[in-house]
């Protein structure tokens, strides 16, 4: 049965994405893809590279490696009789002060039917029209893109079973967006504050969570950190709780922005603050330094629409309400 399974896959690699200072190994099979980025510049960072949304499952310094499932990643599914193709963008997202210029390669796909219509069943991934969940308490809409925030359990594999949590533990909160049409995008942080109120008000007391575009002030005086990305359209931050407004209920008013992931600046970044180390910058920790305005104002250099859509799209989001327990 495998051996007739594999004689109605097809897999294809486009010429053009091998290029003389690289070269591309695709394996795709059922429901998974393999590719491998070998990368004979010198001076390229590897772990820049991504495919759609999916950072590198791992990388050296001259290789990234991909292991995904088709369903992941931002494939594009495609049907033209009985061909079904899968096809996303390999990217390489450049540092503001590389030589190497951004650059976007095509990865295709192919499942090919033979001439019946078992054998398209056999050749098609599992997962034919794949189920979407998001452990999300909140749902929030901005023209094509949806925005989650949620309270998440220990490991972030899915939802919290509790919104009480005692003082000094960590409360993991997942934030995302959904791309539709979209480019693949970065999820970040803006701000985000604690409050007492579902709303904000002049006189609500207020505690800083992430302020001054994207820094993770808590972090300074607590144990909270941003946790390894899976995906560039969802970020993870681990809270540790804190005393505010203890005994009642507490809301998380957060600014979510979904962003160009080539257009990392000091206003547009994730940063956290690590012990005897300073301000480390999530997504790649070489260019910190953007991080170095967190301890005074981050400011653009150029005034533009922070709603433009080629830039990036700003929504508002209201996590809560959540308790604060003493320790029993």
């Amino acid at each position: 049965m495998m051996v007739f399974f594999w004689q109605c896959v097809l897999f294809l690699s486009l010429a053009s994405a091998l290029l003389v200072h690289a070269d591309m190994k695709l394996d795709c099979r059922p429901d998974t893809v393999t590719l491998v980025w070998t990368e004979n510049r010198s001076q390229a960072d590897t772990s820049l590279f991504r495919l759609g949304n999916c950072f590198p499952t791992s990388f050296s310094p001259r290789r990234a490696v991909f292991s995904v499932d088709v369903n992941n990643c931002n494939f594009k599914r495609l049907v033209t009789g009985s061909h079904l193709l899968y096809t996303n963008d390999l990217t390489y997202i450049s540092s503001p002060d590389s030589n190497i210029l951004p650059s976007t390669h095509l990865v295709v796909c192919e499942y090919e039917s033979c001439c019946t219509v078992i054998c398209f069943i056999l050749c098609r991934p599992k997962d034919w029209y794949p189920m979407m969940y998001y452990p999300v308490f909140n749902t929030y809409g901005e023209g094509d893109l949806e925005f989650h925030i949620g309270l998440m359990n220990a490991d972030f594999s899915g939802p919290a079973t509790s919104t009480s949590f005692p003082l000094g533990s960590l409360i993991p909160i997942m934030a995302s967006v959904v791309q539709k049409s979209h480019q693949p995008l970065l999820l970040l942080l803006e701000e985000c504050i604690a409050t007492s109120t579902p709303e904000l008000h002049p006189k609500s007391s207020i505690y800083p969570i992430i302020t001054n575009k994207g820094c993770l002030v808590d972090s300074k005086i607590s144990r909270s950190k941003f946790e390894p990305r899976q995906t560039s359209s969802e970020i993870h931050l681990s809270l540790q709780a804190l005393r505010f407004a203890h005994g009642e209920e507490v809301f998380i008013h957060c600014s979510l922005v979904a962003w160009d992931p080539v257009g990392l600046t000091n206003t547009r970044k994730a940063c956290y603050y690590v012990k005897d180390h300073g301000w480390k910058l999530l997504d790649n920790s070489t260019y910190s330094n953007l991080c170095d305005c967190c301890e005074s104002s981050c400011t653009s250099r150029r005034v533009r629409s922070i709603r433009s859509e080629k830039h990036g799209i700003v929504q508002k989001a209201v996590l809560g309400p959540l308790t604060i327990t003493m320790n029993s």
